[in-house]
């Protein structure tokens, strides 16, 4: 509760309010009564400075996140998300229809996406190779999530690259064969693989609704890059 470097601080100022109050409870003088209760107030307000304080920083470190993902974002994962875009049979969704989606429309795919479905096993094979090409994307945001304390990241990124070390084992014992195929025979596995790509979609459309709401340059810079590589891949094909 309260921060390990002030706990002495906080000792003292119970002590002094309890010394106070046996004080007052030996001679009933309503003075001391009254110095009881001024350790409790400074206490109180140097809680709520604390609390403020903390979750500005908070805040701040939420904020840098959210640029550090936009250079994540349309760098080293650009690929992996427009791939993964692509093998969705539902919702079908496109770059271009990301970039003029208006932000409740936005909402209503994020919505769709919880029930999403691939186009078929062969489909998510690309998807799950682009998350192992990624591994250095994943181990810098461990690294952010433990200096900017984010546990649910953390962990995120425990399970992420726990699947990539599952890719590589298996690609390098059989480099001619599909790791989808092997996932689709184990249960667990396969689950993993869902929640992964899965994961990958909703996460990128929560981001998108994040800065559509707070930063609409940034999506708009950001969704046109997308767009770019989107058709470019189709160009090619």
């Amino acid at each position: 509760m309260f921060k390990g470097r002030n706990t002495g601080y906080y000792i003292a100022l119970l002590l002094f309010s309890g010394l106070f109050l046996i004080v007052h409870g030996k001679t009933h003088i309503e003075f001391f009564l009254h110095l009881a209760a001024i350790p409790i107030e400074v206490l109180v307000a140097v809680f709520i400075v604390e609390k403020f304080l903390e979750n500005r920083e908070q805040k701040f470190k939420r904020t840098q996140l959210m640029y550090i993902k936009s250079y994540m974002f349309r760098s080293e994962m650009r690929d992996l998300f427009v791939v993964n875009f692509e093998a969705l049979k539902y919702p079908v969704v496109t770059m271009t229809k990301i970039k003029e989606s208006s932000l409740e429309e936005l909402k209503s795919i994020r919505a769709e996406a919880e029930n999403l479905e691939y186009k078929s096993l062969e489909a998510m094979e690309p998807v799950i190779m682009e998350y192992a090409k990624a591994r250095k994307v994943w181990n810098e945001f461990l690294e952010r999530a433990i200096t900017y304390n984010f546990e649910e990241i953390f962990r995120d990124m425990i399970h992420m690259l726990h699947f990539v070390h599952d890719i590589k084992m298996f690609k390098e014992n059989n480099p001619e064969k599909l790791f989808v195929y092997e996932a689709a025979e184990n249960e667990h596995l396969y689950k993993k693989v869902n929640r992964v790509l899965g994961d990958g979609i909703i996460k990128f459309l929560d981001y998108a609704i994040e800065l559509k709401e707070k930063q609409p340059e940034i999506f708009e810079e950001v969704i046109a890059d997308f767009e770019f590589t989107w058709r470019l891949r189709h160009k090619e094909q």
